[in-house]
């Protein structure tokens, strides 16, 4: 399957914060090649077409459309309305298949997306079958909360003709433990969901460091520090095969500032 080009460096957004049209304005400015809007909180697509309009040429990508809450007709219709107007644009970021049979009902989902080409398609991918689904059915795979070194062998399941790109949270703090609550915030979220703890399990951690999540697990997964740290986990998922590395800025209860984006802009957009 070809790859698709999503740029080096790129940001995650969630539509559930206040003027976050206008942030997505200005990442692009500060020169993130693509912006992934959350699919979790996204309360309409309507949402995906707002950054579109508002923006001019970065990328825009579903992280994740979850296919057991937005038919399939109306992603491609959306996708066929912003093709029209703005081709090459929207990403469309697919997952969030839950059930007896999620493979089954993604794969039946897909069947039903003609008017988005694989060429446009990235796939939530945490274990093996999704990234062999993400080799065979779309142009890239989209894992979060994982390690390096499980970057690397996410890799070697993929080959070389699919994208890679690596969702990594972070979090701009100094002090252990301000960053360390700041970031078991999502990660004891999603480390709630048995998808992710299986995932956690694959790259070697044990249930004693998943339930409940524990700072090693953490460590291992949520950068934190100042931007040479966070620069530095970037690079080792780049260096470990990943095409595209996707900040989420995680932060305190009022949400990351444009200051600290631009921070991180400085240091990881050469």
């Amino acid at each position: 399957m070809p790859t698709i080009d999503l740029g080096a460096i790129g940001a995650v957004l969630s539509p559930a914060d206040e003027g976050f049209v206008d942030t997505a304005v200005e990442l692009e400015r500060l020169g993130f090649s693509t912006i992934w809007l959350t699919g979790g909180p996204m309360a309409d697509l309507t949402q995906i077409a707002e950054v579109v309009w508002a923006t001019r040429s970065a990328r825009i990508a579903s992280a994740i459309i979850s296919v057991d809450r937005f038919g399939a007709k109306d992603v491609a219709a959306l996708y066929t309305e912003l093709e029209h107007g703005q081709p090459g644009r929207f990403v469309v970021g697919l997952g969030g298949a839950h059930g007896a049979d999620p493979m089954g009902t993604l794969n039946a989902y897909l069947d039903q997306l003609d008017a988005v080409p694989p060429t446009a398609r990235v796939m939530a991918a945490l274990g093996p079958r999704m990234l062999r689904l993400a080799r065979d059915r779309a142009a890239g795979a989209f894992p979060v909360l994982i390690t390096p070194e499980y970057t690397a062998r996410a890799r070697e399941t993929l080959g070389r003709d699919t994208t890679l790109a690596v969702e990594q949270l972070v979090v701009l703090e100094t002090d252990p433990d301000r960053a360390r609550a700041i970031g078991h915030g999502p990660l004891d979220f999603l480390g709630r969901v048995p998808a992710y703890q299986a995932s956690f399990r694959r790259m070697g951690f044990t249930d004693d460091d998943i339930v409940p999540p524990g700072d090693a697990l953490l460590d291992a997964l949520v950068v934190w520090g100042d931007t040479a740290t966070i620069a530095e986990r970037v690079s080792q998922h780049q260096r470990a095969g990943a095409d595209h590395v996707a900040v989420s800025l995680v932060a305190a209860a009022s949400g990351p500032t444009l200051v600290q984006w631009r921070q991180l802009a400085e240091a990881l957009i050469r």
